[in-house]
């Protein structure tokens, strides 16, 4: 809050309530699990819509039951090196290569099958292109998003309407159901960095919330709605084996994120956070906190979009995109074969495992990722 200004005087309902109201209210915690229960019961219409396109609900080739290479791969290592997988054929008298082809399959096991990626997707693909299509509606009819210098006029003193309300905390609410299905979901490789990322965007939602800086939040969240969804959009055309409408949406995606994150964002958002707040109420202690983060966002942004440029080069040069720069992190579900020359969709799968973007490390099929 500004200097000599507490969170006492505010009517509830009327202006921001601060982090009491919003600990407090029990609708916060509904929207949670609605969120959840919603994930849960939209795989039953995710599903069917993967099967009609192709998409097998069926696992990858298990590894055949054995004890002592069970044991290296739970408590020792999931990728023995040459030394061990020697030791080992001598133990079991396996062929060396029958051993690597054991601890491929079995570590494909714990990885998430292509249906249970593709709803994934098909669930965030709808709550993104719904949100951001709320949000302009919402926005549309708001003062501060043809005139940001409204966001500080009055402030801290604001209204906080029911729409912007319900705005907020539906966002919030989604980040908040994405970081717990975490724990009910297969376990990724990815599992910290997407906690980290899940709960550092969750900080900053709250963090806005409890400062009464949400309408900058609301151009902010539908700002970084508008490329989220098209992402999706690939994902969902990679799964379904739609290449070259995968590779229309990544190159749509990769030309609104660039245009959103390194034009729009810059010189509209942090225009009116650091220089339009600057003169209107002067900084105060949580301003250089909030300004810290977006700075650390449009970092972020430029590496992102490096990453973008580059997947989005050697798809010029090699016909199809065959790495994801800016893609979550997942695991391909279908068996690695060392002995392969083809990697085919736009997810392919690097020769390491792992593709990195959007602060995210992926591993799945797009040649790399927020």
């Amino acid at each position: 809050m500004t200097y000599n200004i507490r969170w006492a005087p505010f009517s509830l309902g009327i202006v921001s309530p601060g982090w009491r109201y919003l600990v407090s209210e029990e609708r916060n915690g509904y929207l949670v699990l609605i969120s959840l229960l919603l994930w849960n019961s939209f795989r039953f219409i995710a599903k069917p819509c993967a099967i009609n396109l192709g998409i097998q609900d069926s696992g990858p080739h298990r590894a055949q039951p054995n004890a002592i290479l069970e044991k290296v791969f739970t408590s020792i290592t999931k990728s023995p090196d040459g030394k061990r997988l020697e030791g080992l054929s001598k133990q079991l008298d396996w062929d060396v290569r029958k051993i690597q082809r054991w601890f491929r399959h079995r570590r494909n096991q714990d990885k998430p099958t292509t249906l249970t990626k593709f709803c994934e997707s098909m669930w965030r693909f709808t709550f993104y292109l719904s949100i951001f299509f709320y949000g302009i509606r919402f926005l549309w009819t708001a003062p501060w998003f043809w005139d940001t210098r409204q966001c500080w006029y009055n402030y801290p003193f604001q209204p906080l309407t029911s729409r912007l309300y319900y705005y907020y905390i539906l966002e919030l609410a989604f980040y908040w159901s994405l970081m717990f299905s975490q724990f009910t979901d297969i376990k990724r490789k990815d599992f910290l960095i997407m906690f980290v990322h899940h709960l550092a965007t969750i900080g900053l939602i709250t963090f806005s919330y409890m400062n009464n800086m949400v309408r900058v939040g609301t151009l902010v969240l539908c700002l970084h709605d508008a490329s989220d969804f098209l992402l999706e959009a690939a994902k969902l055309a990679n799964y379904a084996k739609y290449q070259r409408l995968c590779d229309a949406f990544f190159m749509l995606f990769g030309v609104v994120f660039i245009v959103t994150r390194l034009g729009i964002y810059p010189f509209w958002i942090l225009n009116t956070t650091l220089f339009e707040s600057w003169e209107l109420i002067g900084p105060y202690p949580s301003w250089w906190l909030f300004n810290g983060l977006l700075i650390t966002l449009q970092i972020l942004h430029i590496i992102w979009s490096y990453l973008i440029i580059r997947t989005a080069y050697k798809a010029l040069v090699r016909g199809k995109v065959s790495k994801d720069d800016r893609s979550d992190v997942e695991s391909s579900s279908e068996e690695e074969d060392v002995t392969s020359n083809n990697t085919k969709g736009v997810f392919s799968t690097s020769s390491n495992g792992s593709n990195r973007i959007n602060g995210h490390v992926a591993s799945g099929q797009w040649t790399e990722e927020e």
